[in-house]
């Protein structure tokens, strides 16, 4: 059996011993951001390797991108060789909030062609409560062969956001606390806001009070609501910098609902250029003039 959305912590628990399981420690701190790998240096999940977000799933920054740019496709296949990973393998992601880091490392497998990629459904602090192995050894890894299959459809870059928005042919789902998005407050980006015609739906609000996903059938509720009536292919996700997104992303996997994109750059791409235009306030615009054909957006 492969798992391609969640995995609970017993099945994890069951496969530790498995040549054919790699494990990812992801967490990350955006104001400290080597928090995460002293974290992880304390005690990890045991066979865990870890990655870190600014170093392994991004590029370098620029005057024009996010904060967390795309890595280099070849570049990041070939760490992923170097961490164990092929097409036989089930990779298992997770972090220590509430799977908002890690969720970018299973998109990004998703990105390039490997489906066999899911979180921890309650991620570290579900695992440490059950009292289940932790372990300070670094784990020892059988470099693999990964070949990247990229799929391009998952994500849509600044141009096709810009288009989207102004015809009025997509759903922007901005992932950010509320504060953020409605420009009160904002810690990390330049500018406060959020791209106009967006609507809030915070990444939180994706999970169970054990900090689990909720069932399918909840999150399916919720976000067609959000979707008025639009095609799963015509919702994009988008947040701060293309971290967060992926975790509507996953739940609307869970909800099957399959097809929604992200805007990787997201919000602090969006601000590198002044022209573009910003909202503030709590973005809950009347979406019932946009259009259900997905082509339209072509």
């Amino acid at each position: 059996m492969r798992f391609t959305t969640v995995v609970s912590t017993e099945q994890l628990a069951q496969h530790l011993d498995d040549p054919d399981w790699v494990i990812f420690d992801c967490r990350f701190t955006l104001t400290n951001t080597e928090a995460g790998k002293s974290a992880y240096q304390q005690g990890h999940i045991p066979g865990a390797r870890y990655v870190h977000l600014d170093d392994d799933m991004s590029s370098a920054v620029t005057p024009t991108s996010g904060r967390h740019p795309l890595p280099g496709i070849q570049i990041f296949a070939d760490k992923l060789s170097r961490w164990g990973v092929d097409s036989s393998k089930q990779v298992v992601v997770y972090d220590d909030s509430f799977g908002s880091m890690a969720v970018k490392m299973w998109w990004l497998l998703r990105w390039l062609g490997h489906d066999n990629v899911a979180l921890l459904d309650g991620n570290w602090p579900k695992w440490v409560r059950q009292k289940l192995p932790v372990t300070t050894e670094l784990p020892k890894i059988i470099p693999a062969n990964f070949v990247a299959h990229v799929r391009d459809e998952l994500l849509v870059d600044t141009v096709e956001v810009d288009f989207a928005r102004r015809e009025r042919c997509s759903v922007l789902i901005d992932a950010r606390p509320e504060q953020r998005f409605a420009g009160e407050r904002e810690p990390l980006d330049k500018v406060a806001g959020h791209i106009p015609g967006a609507i809030n739906w915070v990444y939180e609000e994706n999970l169970d009070f054990d900090g689990t996903y909720l069932p399918a059938d909840e999150l399916k509720e919720a976000y067609l609501k959000l979707m008025h009536g639009l095609k799963p292919q015509q919702v994009i996700h988008t947040c701060g910098s293309g971290v967060t997104a992926c975790h509507n992303m996953l739940a609307m996997e869970i909800a099957g609902l399959h097809g929604s994109k992200l805007y990787a750059g997201s919000w602090s791409e969006w601000i590198t250029d002044p022209s573009r235009p910003v909202a503030t306030g709590e973005g809950h615009e009347h979406r019932v003039h946009l259009t259900n054909d997905p082509l339209s957006c072509a």
